[in-house]
């Protein structure tokens, strides 16, 4: 066996009398991956910034062994910590938009950590770095080290991340949540390269996630924590195929299978409350009776919304002060009906346009050309009053429900505003009755009336969410990577909770992701988007299973766990 990178016993980490980690105990061999599994608020971040010395100094950290290479860091001081970070180990953080520094271009930010740690000139910096650049696939390496973070997409800032923690070649290597909210496909490739770099390194690696789904992909061993509290931990197929803690039975149920339809989905509450033992939804077949939308409803006079030929450009500047304005076309000729009472997916990459779509229907975004169609009405050049008055019919569910709350406005003024401007209800007080009312239908309570969004979990700001959308009665709603970044736990929650609301108000959905495991559960048909277009279109069994167009097919490749 491998010398142990890595040893922890009984580590605990409160903030004052709140313990968030409680006896933690784990080994790491050079070489292994261990992934940390659990919900957020289990954890698992935490004890990756204590092995960091990243913690407030308000933090109390205690531990009968906190080893790293022969070192110990409960007794190093802030001077070794600083010789260890960076250098001999490193890490991914889970959103790099916020770990980058966005006034400095990310070639200098890579190339400053061999400065400080390898004290490299300028220029063999810069050699270093392009090299990692091209290591880490990233397209012209020479342009993207003169770019800042918000020229550059998703998965290619994630990439910046995974050269500036991998150029020093360290030791250990701590993942944290590197392809949440990541397109299937990024997320496939990040995957592929931090195993191919492992096994050219020989580093040892920490990987937390909440999604039980990527371990298999991953990992030699799972520790699988709930409320500080180590639930299991053992190598990745004792836990995947045979877990013991009600626990970690929930992780593994709730999210959606990959075969067949359950009406709900289980959750984790499911297992802790019931103590169930586990149900392998993947074993369930598709039956009929459960969809809510039946074909013989496909007719002209069911539609609710219908695209012809939408257009729509951005500008985009090339580089340098006097770079020539062109416009890019993001939606090409795009031409999709919806019909009442189902929910129709429509999938693909980051930047294919499907938010951009959802915002022309809304009328966030003007459309170049084309025309859409609401209940028979031409709404494409709809102004002022008329146009307040469509937007009562069709909401949106926003993928960030935290920066699409107001911090300064309470609850119950982010419900009940929209009752004001849409004139419902008779007075304040039948609309903050209505407000209550929704706030319970959507799982929380009357007494979150009068909190504000930052005293809520993600989990409970997408519920927020979602009662806002239904407080002004809608008919149509667009979900934009509403479910993305949830915990599968939360997020099997609020698929449940959109289900439920659809049968009690008869709502039609529009439902934008990139997941199209989640998508293929949720909805009746599925639109796949790719560079602006429809590729293909069909009911989701069918788009799920017999994908005809190539695209498609490397979507559902790339999904984690199937071939």
């Amino acid at each position: 066996m491998s010398a142990a990178i890595l040893e922890i016993k009984n580590l605990s980490i409160a903030f004052g009398e709140s313990e968030v980690v409680k006896n933690l105990s784990l080994t790491l061999q050079k070489g292994k991956t261990l992934a940390i599994v659990g919900e957020s608020g289990s954890g698992k971040s935490v004890t990756s910034l204590a092995l960091m010395g990243l913690l407030p100094k308000n933090a109390i950290i205690t531990a009968d062994a906190l080893t790293f290479a022969e070192t110990d860091l409960r007794t190093a001081a802030e001077n070794e910590f600083r010789q260890l970070r960076g250098k001999r180990m490193s890490m991914i953080f889970q959103e790099p938009m916020t770990s980058l520094n966005p006034a400095m271009r990310c070639g200098r930010q890579v190339a400053e950590v061999l400065q400080l740690h390898e004290n490299a000139s300028r220029e063999a910096a810069k050699k270093t770095v392009l090299e990692w650049f091209e290591k880490v696939k990233l397209p012209d390496p020479e342009a993207v080290f003169d770019k800042y973070p918000h020229q550059l997409s998703g998965g290619q800032r994630q990439r910046v991340m995974i050269a500036m923690a991998m150029c020093t070649r360290p030791e250990l290597l701590i993942a944290d949540e590197p392809t949440t909210a990541l397109d299937v496909t990024v997320q496939k490739n990040i995957l592929r390269l931090l195993r191919e770099l492992q096994t050219e390194m020989g580093l040892a690696m920490i990987f937390i996630t909440h999604d039980l789904g990527v371990v298999k992909e991953v990992a030699d061993d799972v520790l699988v924590l709930f409320r500080g509290e180590v639930q299991e931990f053992g190598p990745v197929d004792e836990i995947i195929n045979r877990p013991q803690a009600a626990y970690t039975k929930g992780l593994l149920a709730c999210r959606p299978p990959l075969e067949g339809r359950p009406r709900r989905l289980k959750t984790v509450e499911d297992f802790l409350v019931e103590s169930s033992t586990l149900e392998v939804q993947s074993s369930m077949p598709v039956d009929p009776s459960t969809l809510n939308f039946k074909p013989s409803t496909y007719h002209e006079e069911n539609k609710i919304l219908n695209l012809i030929n939408l257009h729509k450009f951005f500008p985009q500047t090339q580089s340098g002060w006097f770079g020539k304005v062109e416009n890019v076309e993001v939606l090409k000729s795009i031409s999709l009906a919806v019909y009442k009472g189902e929910s129709l997916g429509l999938v693909g990459e980051s930047g294919c346009g499907k938010s951009t779509l959802g915002r022309n229907i809304i009328r966030l975004l003007e459309p170049e050309a084309g025309q859409i169609v609401y209940k028979g009405t031409d709404i494409t050049h709809l102004k002022g009053k008329a146009l307040r008055k469509l937007r009562k019919e069709i909401q949106i569910i926003f993928q960030d429900p935290y920066s699409s709350l107001n911090p300064r406005q309470t609850i119950g003024d982010a419900l009940t505003e929209p009752m004001r401007v849409h004139a419902l209800h008779k007075n304040e007080a039948a609309r903050k009755e209505v407000a209550i009312g929704l706030l319970e239908k959507v799982s929380l309570k009357a007494e979150h009336f009068n909190r504000y969004p930052h005293e809520f979990s993600g989990g409970q700001r997408q519920r927020i969410g979602i009662a806002r959308a239904l407080a002004v009665q809608p008919e149509l709603i667009i979900c934009d990577e509403s479910v993305s970044a949830l915990d599968v736990s939360v997020q099997a929650q609020v698929l449940n909770l959109l289900n439920d609301l659809k049968d009690e108000f008869g709502l039609t959905y529009l439902f934008i992701s990139h997941d199209l495991s989640v998508v293929r559960y949720f909805c009746d048909r599925i639109a796949v988007m790719n560079k602006g277009e429809i590729v293909e279109m069909a009911a989701a069994d069918t788009v799920f299973f017999s994908p005809q167009n190539n695209y498609t097919q490397t979507l559902i490749s790339a999904i984690p766990g199937r071939s």
